[in-house]
């Protein structure tokens, strides 16, 4: 072995020393001219991305009419909130057996016309009913898209612009969220039918992805899993511009598919022989780790109460709350760029360990802030004759300690300098925007304001700058990082098994976080709830720091190795480095023999 290719093997440590071929070589450091068509397929295959975003964002906005419309209890309005979390939890896994079976572009054409036959029944609902139905089917889509679009184009991308493009689906999701909530300011004075505009336009770009689609080639690794070469052959034709690229893309898949049939012994990648592959079950236990932390971060609670924690800043009217929550929206869109600008600059373990560095000092700073904002709560201080009935919120002495019970709201009148008159009273059942009795009824008089979820305080500041810092961490690397990971950390058998195993991770724990929010924040404060999530970011900065190995510039076919150098990556580079060095001395010895 020469000197200086000795040298340049230590020097890239993230590449195992069998892939040093020449063709491996050649395909590493080519930079061809990307076609146009490739970024035609991501925008398509992106619009799934966009209505994932739009259909879990903008309910919270329509929810507003629709549990006055038709009269929804708390249980109602749980269920059509979270019935689309659970459809999408279980079809992300049934999603896996579909893209095994089917192919990408059939799932995805599947999972644009649920969404659009979702968004219809949404649109005509009349009775509470159709609507937990039409969530049910949105929620079938959104579990179909968010395992398989992320797949599909890093299937189709060429390797050294893979993670920005399957970020760009990330992009879309944040876009769509953003989009949602403009939609929900734009119709929230309609009252009346308002909710009927902001469930239904997902059916337009669901239409629009659903016809492109049909025109789109399948994945060519998908094809010639299958043995489909010739179809295979056809649709890098379509993808790439350059017939030399085309047979040599095909060869190397050729090479891929025959070496993974030795590797899972002609396994069509069940979950039994998936599991019983270490390289895979390390990279599943790698994949389903990254997004179980990305909702343990707390990203959904950040985001579902965004109205509350806008409230918190002392915005008391609704329409302004709606488009404040929308800028929010837009900051989390803003910073996904800075991610689809990194990811191949910076690489996606280092872009991901600093992003959740960022997300945890963030929660620090939210829990900081609802603490200071609870030692200067302001008292209750009129007389408690003025609550009838319920020596409970008579008993509350301080606003803090008033809106942390369930039945209970903060009635005040602000006078100088943070000053109040304030009362806790019961909260209204037909409407918890209002008190059952008392200062803050609805025909009382005077300048008096009833809070029954937030407390005014000249601190609430710090829980809106936590939350615009959080996701200006957040969107860049743990947002779209966990996808763009899973879609290229299995070999093509494994694909679609392995990405099930982790969007449905994902959505699992994506409803245990949500559902059990008010819940721990009874039990620890508000403050104690932003503090756990505090740690559990803590640890997931320890668990990306030992396990997640760097896969920039790695083809999808040479990725499995990064799987098979043991469990913790700190001791990657030093056992790289002693068999680079013993390959070296082996070189020299056969040199003086020579």
């Amino acid at each position: 072995m020469e000197k200086s290719e000795t040298r340049n093997l230590l020097s890239n440590t993230d590449v195992a020393p069998e892939q040093y071929s020449a063709d491996t070589l050649s395909s590493n450091c080519s930079r061809t001219k990307t076609s146009t068509f490739i970024y035609v397929l991501t925008f398509f295959s992106a619009i799934g991305g966009f209505l994932f975003g739009y259909d879990t964002g903008v309910i919270s906005g329509a929810m507003i009419i629709l549990k006055t419309q038709f009269n929804l209890n708390n249980i109602w309005q749980e269920l059509i909130v979270s019935i689309t979390v659970g459809c999408a939890a279980v079809f992300a896994m049934v999603g896996g057996y579909l893209n095994s079976c089917w192919g990408r572009r059939i799932v995805i054409i599947l999972a644009s016309a649920v969404f659009f036959s979702g968004s219809v029944v949404l649109a005509s609902a009349y009775n509470k009913e159709m609507l937990l139905t039409g969530r049910a089917i949105v929620g079938i889509g959104i579990g179909l898209t968010s395992m398989t679009v992320p797949m599909y184009i890093a299937e189709v991308s060429p390797h050294h612009i893979r993670g920005r493009l399957v970020t760009v689906n990330n992009l879309f999701i944040t876009g769509g969220q953003f989009f949602a909530s403009c939609v929900d300011g734009f119709f929230s004075a309609d009252k009346k039918d308002g909710w009927r505009y902001m469930l239904g336009l997902a059916a337009v770009p669901a239409f629009i992805q659903m016809v492109g689609f049909l025109f789109l080639p399948e994945s060519p690794r998908w094809l010639m899993q299958k043995g489909k070469c010739a179809k295979a052959e056809k649709s890098l034709q379509k993808i790439l511009s350059d017939e030399r690229n085309v047979q040599n893309e095909l060869e190397i898949l050729k090479a891929a598919v025959t070496e993974e049939e030795k590797a899972s012994s002609g396994s069509g990648g069940g979950v039994i022989q998936v599991l019983n592959d270490p390289a895979v079950r390390h990279a599943i236990f790698v994949g389903c780790g990254l997004q179980m932390f990305q909702q343990l971060s707390g990203i959904n609670t950040v985001m579902y109460y965004s109205a509350t924690i806008v409230q918190m800043s002392g915005v008391r009217n609704t329409t302004v709350a709606i488009w404040l929550a929308a800028a929010l929206a837009f900051v989390n869109f803003a910073f996904t760029f800075v991610g689809v600008w990194l990811v191949e600059k910076m690489g996606r373990r280092l872009l991901s360990l600093l992003s959740i560095a960022g997300v945890a000092a963030s929660l620090l700073f939210l829990a900081a802030g609802f603490y200071v904002s609870a030692l200067h709560s302001p008292p209750v201080n009129l007389n408690s004759t003025l609550v009838k009935n319920n020596s409970r919120c008579s008993s509350f002495f301080s606003c803090t300690h008033c809106i942390r019970s369930q039945d209970c709201g903060y009635c005040f009148k602000k006078q100088e300098t943070w000053n109040f008159t304030a009362s806790c009273l019961a909260i209204a059942p037909d409407n918890p925007q209002l008190s059952e009795n008392g200062d803050c009824s609805q025909n009382a008089q005077g300048d008096f304001t009833f809070a029954p979820n937030y407390c005014p305080t000249s601190y609430s500041w710090m829980a809106l700058a936590g939350m615009v810092l959080y996701l200006a961490f957040f969107a860049p690397g743990m947002g779209p990082m966990p996808w763009t990971i899973n879609s290229e950390i299995y070999p093509q058998w494994a694909r679609s098994t392995g990405n099930a195993f982790s969007t449905t991770t994902n959505w699992v724990f994506n409803v245990i976080v949500s559902l059990t929010f008010l819940d721990v924040t009874q039990w620890l404060t508000i403050q104690g709830a932003f503090l756990l999530y505090t740690g559990l970011a803590f640890l997931g900065f320890v668990f990306i720091y030992l396990f997640l190995p760097e896969t920039k510039n790695k083809p999808l076919e040479e990725v499995r190795t990064l799987f098979e150098r043991g469990w913790f990556v700190p001791c990657h580079k030093e056992k790289l480095y002693h068999v680079i060095l013993n390959q070296t001395q082996e070189g020299d010895e056969t040199d003086e023999e020579t």
